[in-house]
């Protein structure tokens, strides 16, 4: 078998991760080469298809704003981890809890007595015209002393097989949660080498986290409740907010479910406000407080800064830490570290130079070819200059610019990055990538702990300079090879959980999360009824061989709105394409695909309360939908898709009953999954009576199909189908989940006792309804005295009955929404609903 290394592109100028300077493996590598070696190519292949089959089932997106592949791009992981020697780690762990200790003191001093800036080791201007210094947190000191409660630092290996610090990730900073989920991945696809190698636990990083958190949340004598703080499920990184969350035991929640009274933090739940003691950000500074901070911002919590200030809630990392990521102060941290602990800096960063200094500047444009210029305060918005692609003019209009605004910008040297191996996409063997690596470090009781792992990020293209997600790059595992250290010892000081501390019933569920689980259920609900009708519509239409049925349909389907009405002019003909308008139009408001894309909506903010297979459904289903949407599906097509859609929606339904909890969330969900069954068989069975095809046999056929009864029908009855068995199964039948007195007495049971679990105001008009159509005697259509316009006058009243309680189901969810979703000072997400 040939060796994988045979095309490898090896170059003797360019630090190679698995090859020494000869081109010889290194002694770290080696195992895992072996296992490779053995391995066949179409296994290889396997082992990469597993990693994007468990990506795509687990869910794991990083979304790119304006991406081709859509919202959530699937997470890019590379079968082949980053493997780092012990007694290389040892060092690499060192600088980086030096570093976070360091930078830590450095908050400390600019929040506080700005000695640093007194004693000329940081420039005023770099330091306070960074728009994440916020003047405001002036004075406020954390518990312990800790502004940054998680760090991360992006590293480079350069020729010479050195690490270097490109930049610093103080703010909030991500991709710890994408490298355990790299972890846990890999170690499934590569599980017998994994083991061999006795690749270091991640898991002991995230204990100390929420050690730490509950430690210095001002909690008092309570159980600290702490929270994740999402932007929502726009952000580039949602997954991995959800992730932690999960992860960590957490709820994930937006701005608009947390409120400030009295300087103190509360969650927003069906049950009341429940205090909060610290959260966990995900959100930029100047997002967080649009009472102190950004005043336009939609994401943060109004109030938040001054429940800081006063010490009621702990806010992690600190507000204002996202100075620190400044590249300017790259070049002063050296001496600052001497200052301060007399210490030189074990891990370098990279050459910087801040151009508001005159003479660094000059140096900086002297060497202009050789660096990259870049923002130094992210409020500059201008493209990264690569000093080597300019010709003369424009190097000579960069030179020009930073003259003009030198504060503005930082020059910094460009690193020659280490090469990593990737698969091949055939298996036949190894490729080489530019690497680089984001280290995570936690703030513990005793100094900070290294996370011993990473984020490898590799490029997507050979002789690639920047390493980038965004720019389509791919991660890899970071494998830390030595002894395993002992899983974490337990908590001092943790809360033991006894008989009389058992909870059944989630006490933090934000009052959006159940509003959006409300919303899912009435989607999925409608995206049923309006598949069925279509499908039924479509299927007559293929068929051709029973007009009267399918124009039946089609009027009911007017009646409802699910079909657009024909422009004026145009012929029986264009059915068509009013069909797949209904189906997938864009401007149709009312289509399936509008539907589709609100059920999906509802879905993904409610995603941490569906199970794993219960999301998969919903991404299936999607999929389905967009390949749709890519061409121009023929109708078998198109039948096929319903066919398949009212199949998982089944699905669907059978996760709600048997995969979730029975809490508030639950029976939210539930109820509108019953209200909006009620008010689509309602609506639907009051259009067919008033229609004209009322005692078609075909067309009854086709509406005990609608309400998938045609099976209860057939097995009772062994006949076609008939007016009155038909009417007594879909309205009155209290056996079955299709007919309307069924939903009727569950919905109004259901809200009854949500009633008196809030303590709302009673409410007995479903009620009072659902009496009046159990008392419909359905004896008036087959009673000759009345002929045929007694029995059509039977038939409006049932149809007006039937109108009536549509209109009470929808009036129901009006006040559902009032009393339980709607808080005055919100100023978040609404939920979509139509």
């Amino acid at each position: 078998m040939p060796d994988l290394l045979d095309r490898y592109p090896f170059s003797s100028g360019t630090y190679h991760e698995m090859l020494d300077e000869r081109g010889r493996l290194r002694s770290h590598w080696r195992r895992l080469h072996e296992y490779l070696q053995r391995s066949s190519p179409a296994h290889l292949v396997q082992r990469q298809a597993l990693l994007a089959r468990q990506i795509q089932e687990n869910g794991v997106t990083y979304n790119v704003y304006a991406d081709p592949k859509g919202a959530d791009r699937p997470w890019e992981l590379d079968l082949l981890p980053h493997v780092i020697a012990a007694d290389e780690w040892q060092r690499i762990e060192a600088g980086i809890a030096q570093r976070a200790r360091l930078l830590n003191a450095v908050l400390a001093d600019l929040y506080g007595p700005q000695r640093l800036i007194a004693d000329g080791l940081l420039p005023a201007e770099l330091v306070f015209g960074h728009n994440n210094f916020l003047w405001p947190c002036q004075g406020v000191k954390p518990p312990e002393g800790t502004f940054l409660h998680m760090y991360a630092v992006d590293l480079a290996r350069t020729a010479d097989g050195r690490w270097w610090v490109t930049a610093d990730r103080t703010q909030a900073p991500t991709g710890a949660g994408y490298a355990l989920e790299n972890r846990q991945i890999i170690a499934r696809a590569l599980p017998d080498i994994y083991r061999d190698l006795k690749v270091r636990h991640l898991s002991g990083f995230f204990e100390t986290l929420q050690q730490t958190l509950a430690r210095q949340a001002p909690a008092d004598d309570e159980a600290p409740l702490v929270v994740v703080l999402t932007p929502g499920r726009f952000n580039e990184s949602y997954f991995e907010h959800l992730y932690l969350a999960r992860h960590l035991g957490y709820p994930l929640v937006e701005g608009g479910d947390l409120t400030v009274r009295d300087a103190r933090v509360y969650l927003k739940t069906l049950n009341g406000l429940r205090r909060v003691h610290a959260i966990m950000r995900r959100l930029d500074d100047d997002f967080c407080d649009p009472l102190e901070l950004r005043t336009d911002s939609a994401l943060g919590v109004p109030g938040l800064l001054e429940a800081v200030r006063q010490g009621q809630v702990l806010v992690a990392n600190a507000l204002g830490s996202g100075v620190l990521e400044s590249p300017g102060l790259l070049g002063f941290l050296p001496k600052i570290s001497e200052h301060l602990f007399g210490e030189e800096l074990i891990l370098p960063s990279i050459a910087t130079w801040w151009c508001g200094e005159p003479p660094v500047m000059e140096q900086a444009l002297e060497k202009l070819p050789d660096l990259l210029f870049k923002p130094a305060f992210p409020s500059q918005r201008f493209i990264p200059a690569f000093g080597r692609d300019l010709d003369e003019a424009r190097s000579q209009a960069l030179a020009r610019r930073v003259r003009a605004r030198p504060y503005a910008y930082v020059a910094q040297e460009l690193a020659q990055l280490s090469q990593a191996p990737v698969l091949q996409a055939d298996g036949q063997g190894l490729l080489a990538r530019a690497v680089g690596m984001r280290v995570y470090a936690v703030a513990s009781a005793d100094g900070y702990r290294v996370l011993p792992g990473g984020l490898a990020r590799v490029a997507a293209q050979a002789n690639a300079d920047v390493v980038s997600m965004q720019r389509g790059g791919a991660s890899k595992d970071t494998w830390v090879l030595g002894e395993r250290a002992p899983l974490i010892e337990p908590w001092k000081g943790r809360r033991s959980i006894g008989v009389h501390d058992l909870i059944r019933r989630d006490p933090y569920l934000p009052s959006r999360v159940v509003e959006n689980l409300y919303w899912f259920g009435r989607y999925s609900e409608r995206c049923d009824g309006s598949a069925r009708l279509l499908r039924i519509m479509l299927a007559r239409y293929v068929d051709g061989d029973d007009p009267l049925a399918l124009q039946a349909a089609v009027d009911l389907a007017e009646r409802v709105g699910l079909l657009p009405d024909a422009e004026e002019g145009e012929q029986g003909d264009t059915l068509p394409q009013r069909l797949v308008t209904a189906l997938l139009g864009e401007e149709w408001i009312f289509s399936l695909r509008a539907t589709l894309q609100r059920l999906h909506w509802a879905a993904s903010q409610v995603r941490g309360k569906l199970s794993r297979e219960n999301w998969q459904a919903l991404v299936e289903l999607q999929r389905e939908a967009q390949s749709l949407e890519a061409g121009e599906p023929d109708l078998g097509e198109l039948l096929d898709f319903l066919n398949r859609l009212v199949m998982s929606l089944a699905a669907l339904s059978g996760f709600a009953l048997d995969d979730m909890t029975r809490d508030e969330g639950w029976s939210f969900l539930m109820i509108g999954r019953r209200i909006e069954r009620l008010r689509f068989l309602s609506s639907t069975l009051a259009g067919f009576l008033r229609g004209a095809a009322v005692k078609d046999q075909a067309a009854l056929d086709w509406l005990l199909e609608l309400a998938n009864s045609s099976i209860t029908y057939r097995s009772r009855y062994m006949a076609v189908p008939q007016l009155i068995p038909v009417l007594d199964l879909l309205l009155l039948d209290e056996q079955n989940p299709h007919a309307v007195l069924f939903q009727l007495r569950q919905v109004s049971r259901s809200l009854h006792r949500l009633n008196e679990s809030f303590e709302s105001p009673r409410d007995d008009s479903l009620a009072r309804l659902a009496r009046r159509l159990a008392a419909v005697d359905l004896g008036n259509l087959d009673n000759p005295l009345f002929g045929d316009s007694g029995v059509q006058a039977a038939l409006d009243g049932l149809a007006g009955l039937l109108e009536s309680i549509g209109d009470a189901s929808g009036q129901a969810s009006d006040r559902l929404a009032l009393r339980h979703f709607a808080h005055v000072d919100d100023v978040s997400q609404r939920t979509v609903s139509v």
